[in-house]
């Protein structure tokens, strides 16, 4: 009896964090209060209290269930050689591209947390992490293009890190966009596409 009691309190769980999902994504973080999230999710304010301290915690709880395209495309990143850097580095940006358009839910969380959430008090959660999240991408990017600029396959004259964070904002900047209208264009094939386009235009002639 225990055991299925625990369990019951776990798909209760999971059922609001799904319903706060499709609410958040729907209308919005501010929007959205813990009487409509319970209403979606067929249970009282009482039993989202009881597994939730406030709509902060349910925010971050739900955040934290999902691994998002570019931490997925880290998890994958392994050990490059000067001989295949550059290529791996597109790689690894076309992994990102590839997770959103085609992992649901990994594409509505980035959604929220991108462009249906103000990053006030109890959701800065969201901010730190996306922020540490930004930092590492950055620091694995740099990590290669340091490699092929020594290996010299990229000009001397390319500042690695500057070029990174370049090719972070053309990364966010194309998921943004491409969220407002995803029909109107395909992620993985514009994003390889201008990814190739950035580095090949610091290789070494």
């Amino acid at each position: 009896m225990a055991r299925r009691t625990k369990e019951e309190a776990a798909a209760t769980r999971d059922s609001i964090l799904d319903a706060a999902e499709k609410l958040f994504v729907e209308q919005g973080v501010s929007r959205t209060t813990l009487q409509h999230i319970a209403t979606a999710a067929g249970v009282t304010r009482g039993a989202i209290y009881w597994h939730f301290d406030d709509k902060g915690a349910l925010f971050n709880a739900m955040m934290e269930r999902v691994t998002l395209p570019f931490e997925c495309a880290l998890s994958s990143l392994g050990k490059s050689d000067a001989s295949t850097v550059l290529g791996d580095l597109r790689q690894f940006f076309v992994e990102i591209f590839r997770v959103t358009e085609t992992n649901p839910q990994a594409r509505r969380v980035l959604e929220i947390a991108s462009l249906k959430v103000e990053f006030v008090s109890e959701m800065d959660a969201v901010r730190v992490r996306r922020r540490q999240s930004k930092g590492d991408l950055i620091a694995q990017v740099v990590e290669r293009l340091e490699l092929a600029q020594s290996g010299g396959l990229i000009r001397q004259d390319v500042d690695p890190r500057l070029l990174a964070t370049g090719m972070w904002a053309l990364m966010d900047g194309l998921i943004r966009n491409w969220m407002f209208e995803p029909g109107s264009f395909s992620l993985v094939a514009l994003g390889d596409n201008m990814i190739g386009t950035v580095l090949d235009g610091v290789r070494t002639r």
